[in-house]
């Protein structure tokens, strides 16, 4: 049975193997999403500007263009939700996606559950980005300012360009200021139960946000590490009270 909350969603399937592709139009519209498909770097582009997909399903391995080229030029004019196609055992293509951009990656071969689970996570996601609940702005210290209700974070006076899962971990700490929360609570409450075994995300994404906000990316102020334990949010509502006149 389709899924009402995703039903009629605009998936882009781009791989040169018209039998992947095949194999993923089918699962996907059983699934209730519609799909439109590309065999070609150049073509995706196309498809993109016409079709106006909800989220993209991109092929690293690709004739012309390469996946990672197509990424590239996708974030050059949009932020929609991409999940890159890559082949067993070969995680420099699945950390150079996730670094160039790619909000998740699904390893072949992969089962129909997997995949329409995956396509659900990433739609998930974006949507909890753009539509979390409202916290007006936040001043953390003067570096340092975050406004939930315009999804903008400040570093320095310049506008900071987040990703929508780097924004959706951001909340979920600062929504947990001063409080520890440990790896299996990120991966379940940012990317959801369907990643519960696969901590390496956090890490990855710990290390994304820190070099976006941290002044020593390797002597973090903000996003703290505990030990054997997880992560915290320096509790920036502590350090305001304790200070002269706080």
């Amino acid at each position: 049975m389709p899924t009402e909350t995703f039903k009629n969603r605009r998936i882009l399937v781009v791989d040169d193997e018209e039998r992947m592709v095949r194999f993923i139009r089918l699962n996907l519209e059983h699934d209730g999403f519609r799909v439109t498909d590309a065999y070609r770097g150049a073509q995706a582009i196309d498809r993109l500007r016409t079709a106006l997909p909800d989220l993209v399903i991109l092929d690293v391995m690709m004739p012309d263009i390469d996946g990672f080229e197509v990424l590239k030029m996708i974030r050059e004019i949009s932020a929609i939700p991409v999940i890159m196609l890559t082949a067993k055992g070969e995680e420099e293509d699945r950390v150079r996606g996730l670094e160039l951009g790619a909000d998740d990656y699904i390893t072949k071969p992969f089962s129909p559950r997997e995949l329409v689970s995956r396509v659900r996570a990433v739609l998930r996601r974006t949507e909890m980005s753009s539509s979390g609940a409202t916290h007006g702005l936040i001043e953390v210290d003067k570096r340092l300012k975050i406004d939930f209700d315009r999804h903008e974070v400040w570093v320095d006076g310049k506008l900071v360009n987040l990703r929508p899962t780097e924004y959706r971990l951001l909340y979920y700490l600062v929504q947990n200021t001063g409080w520890v929360v440990s790896h299996d609570q990120v991966l379940t409450n940012v990317w959801g139960y369907e990643y519960r075994d696969q901590p390496h995300y956090v890490r990855l994404y710990i290390n994304y946000l820190r070099k976006k906000l941290e002044e020593d990316p390797a002597d973090p102020k903000y996003i703290l590490t505990e030990r054997g334990a997880g992560y915290r949010f320096v509790d920036f509502r502590r350090s305001k009270a304790e200070e002269p006149g706080g």
